[in-house]
């Protein structure tokens, strides 16, 4: 694969990583809603599964968190080694 292909498929992968960690904070917000209105029906069952639940979303918002800036960091270092790094032009105002 060419080097700026490289570079441009990391951008969409950043891009999707994006997309899932989004998806994970929204779903992380429902379970935290899960478990307040839990408080008012007080189903056993949920308040024994939905902390575990929402412990695992919130490990995947960090883990994904962690892949976004360690792949952005990648993604840098190889952009400066192979001389790809976009210079913006002057705009005319």
């Amino acid at each position: 694969m060419e080097k700026r292909a490289k570079l441009e498929a990391m951008d969409k992968m950043l891009r999707e990583l994006d997309d899932v960690k989004n998806s994970q904070i929204s779903l992380l917000k429902k379970i935290t809603q899960l478990e307040a209105e839990n408080i008012n029906v007080g189903v056993n069952l949920l308040d024994k599964a939905l902390p575990d639940v929402h412990d695992h979303a919130d490990n995947s918002v960090d883990t994904i968190t962690r892949l976004i800036e360690e792949l952005q960091d990648y993604r840098n270092d190889f952009a400066r080694k192979n001389n790809l790094l976009v210079t913006e032009e002057p705009t005319e105002g």
